[in-house]
């Protein structure tokens, strides 16, 4: 099995680029499709296999995508060469799985819960808002998650796995050099200008007079209840939370930790069939009720009221980095510390503010990858300068503003060892960790059940290799 690295040419690149959010919206659309596939009968679904390995499956339609995904990032065309190295690479990732369940490998549900919201986070910033993606298929973005969850569950158990597998692989200087000393010369990428650039975001608050009146609507609901009305009705009717409406505001059963802390604490208190108070979360004003209890798990449904973006301030959000600029300007404190305690972006927050290039999780970008926001404030900009608070509005429709730290500039170049030894590192490892995974492979497929479909015998990927 042949995973190796490439750096990639300009032209390719460019071609990447412009294929990056096609590519996004097929995945998203791949993932929900094939959901929709295995509820629509096991007539269908037994059509669809071209492979199994012990009780897992391969569709036609995942191969299908993938192998169109590989031509396209690979820019070759169809040939059974390809067909055989994305069949391969697809049952290496079923054969972990298999692998995961005979040795109880478990990722934790949270962990689930945050990489789902991250990816959807990320559709949204591609498509341009929540209202774009929901329109375009016609879901809630709660719902596509719910879609999404098993998916994304099955890809972090193989990733677990495969760190496993790959756990005491390391790698030397001097075989990074090796590695990309063996790159011929006229093979070397030249890579576009990247840039470092970091954010410091914060949401605009809610007033006292919002929440008064939020608190104000659940009130009457809940006397509404009170009075004898159902509280699944009065969900579907009332309820902001798009996800959980068409079922009477029902969230199913959830371990602790799965919620917002201020929404279990107060869930675990009631009794099945109580009413809470008015609880207040980072998503708005909840009303809950408790439906049933199993072991460490419960069950709940709520009405949620949140307040209408378009009537919040980002006033007192700009005052708030005014200030907080000053003391970065005077060293008072580190432009990444303000923003790890202080930015309401979580993904950059955590990154010290900075975007990053999630493939190499390097804080580098090329200028086209930029969203269009900060590509036009930086572009009067210079390395080394904060912006003053710049307000916008986030791709989940939030009122914000953000401080942009423009750190440096890379301008176009050949890859070299010293502008990109963390890429060429992080290939040089990936690469060493491919082959790994490929002999460990050829060793454990003799202990698994695999078949593949009649028309892919031909890739004799089951028979030994040397």
């Amino acid at each position: 099995m042949q995973w190796k690295n490439e750096f990639i040419s300009p032209q390719k690149r460019k071609m990447v680029l412009r294929s990056i959010k096609i590519f996004l919206v097929l995945t998203l659309l791949m993932l929900v499709s094939n959901t929709t596939c295995l509820a629509q009968g096991e007539g269908l679904l037994l059509e669809e296999i071209i492979a199994r390995v012990d009780n897992r499956i391969i569709l036609k339609s995942e191969f299908d995508f993938r192998l169109y995904q590989f031509k396209s990032e690979a820019f070759q065309q169809e040939d059974a060469d390809s067909k055989c190295k994305v069949l391969e690479s697809m049952l290496v990732e079923k054969l972990m799985l298999a692998k995961a369940d005979i040795d109880s490998i478990v990722v934790e549900e949270s962990q689930v819960d945050a990489n789902l919201e991250q990816r959807m986070q990320y559709f949204i910033q591609q498509f341009g808002s929540t209202k774009k993606l929901e329109a375009a298929y016609g879901k809630s973005v709660q719902d596509l998650k719910t879609e999404l969850r098993p998916q994304i569950k099955e890809q972090l158990v193989s990733k677990k796995m495969q760190d496993d597998i790959t756990a005491k692989v390391k790698i030397t200087p001097a075989e990074i050099r090796k590695f990309f000393n063996e790159i011929p010369q006229d093979s070397l990428p030249f890579f576009p200008a990247e840039v470092e650039v970091a954010q410091i975001v914060k949401y605009a608050p809610v007033s006292k007079s919002q929440r008064t009146e939020a608190k104000r609507k659940l009130e009457e609901i809940k006397e509404k209840v009170l009075s004898g009305q159902s509280f699944e009705e009065l969900a579907k009717i009332y309820s902001e939370d798009l996800g959980s409406r068409k079922a009477g505001g029902e969230l199913d059963f959830r371990k602790r930790g799965e919620l917002v802390p201020e929404y279990e604490a107060a869930a675990t208190k009631l009794k099945p069939g109580d009413m809470s108070e008015v609880v207040e979360s980072q998503f708005g004003f909840h009303l809950i009720q408790l439906i049933a209890r199993r072991g460490n798990e419960f069950n709940s449904r709520h009405i949620l009221i949140k307040p209408n973006s378009s009537d919040l301030d980002v006033g007192e959000a700009i005052q708030f980095l005014d200030s907080l600029r000053n003391l970065i300007l005077a060293d008072s404190i580190a432009f990444e510390k303000a923003a790890r305690k202080y930015s309401d972006d979580k993904i950059t927050s955590a990154n010290g503010g900075f975007f990053f290039d999630r493939e190499s999780n390097i804080n580098r970008l090329a200028l086209d990858a930029l969203e269009s926001g900060i590509f036009f404030a930086i572009d009067t900009m210079q390395p080394g300068d904060i912006s003053m608070p710049v307000p916008f509005r986030t791709a989940d429709e939030k009122e914000a503003a953000r401080l942009i730290f423009y750190k440096l500039k890379v301008p176009p170049h050949q890859a070299n060892m010293m502008d990109d030894y963390v890429k060429i590192y992080n290939a040089a490892l990936a690469d060493k960790k491919a082959d790994t995974v490929d002999k460990w492979f050829n060793r454990i497929k003799k202990d698994v059940f695999i078949s593949v479909s009649e028309e892919l015998k031909d890739c004799q990927i089951l028979n030994d290799q040397p």
